[in-house]
């Protein structure tokens, strides 16, 4: 797996940041919100798309879910972006949702789990979002 850069995990805090600013107070509303997680974005690695756009890739924990998410290089300036794409990853296909955060950033987000009410802790929510990372890199085994 390549290291990011540090520019690239600021990036990440950004975003984990915006996420917390756009969505916590509504979040603290829902009926599962798990106080004992933060927003964090977890185990991210370089990805390259089928259409050869670029990215990061990795994991989404917030007080309310994990998420696999997609965080695009560059996004295309001069086309208006689709609402979700079709991540194919060696345990399957994924669809990812554009999920604006703020005016100029967002990310691609495919929510797995919705309701992580029973973790109990910062480190539990890592050691799942490493648990899923694992789980969508490894090809799926086909039944023979």
């Amino acid at each position: 797996m390549q290291a990011l850069t540090a520019e690239e995990y600021a990036r990440l805090d950004q975003l984990a940041e915006a996420w917390r600013r756009c969505h916590l107070k509504d979040a603290k509303t829902a009926s599962h919100f798990n106080p004992r997680l933060g927003v964090d974005a977890l185990c991210f690695q370089p990805h390259v798309l089928a259409d050869g756009s670029r990215g990061l890739l990795g994991a989404l924990v917030t007080p309310l879910s994990l998420s696999l998410v997609l965080v695009l290089d560059s996004p295309a300036a001069s086309t208006p972006e689709p609402r979700q794409r079709l991540l194919t990853l060696p345990s399957g296909r994924y669809v990812v949702v554009r999920e604006p955060l703020g005016e100029t950033d967002g990310l691609w987000r495919c929510e797995l789990l919705d309701d992580l009410s029973d973790v109990g802790s910062l480190e539990e929510g890592s050691r799942l979002a490493q648990q899923l990372m694992e789980r969508v890199m490894t090809p799926a085994v086909s039944d023979a």
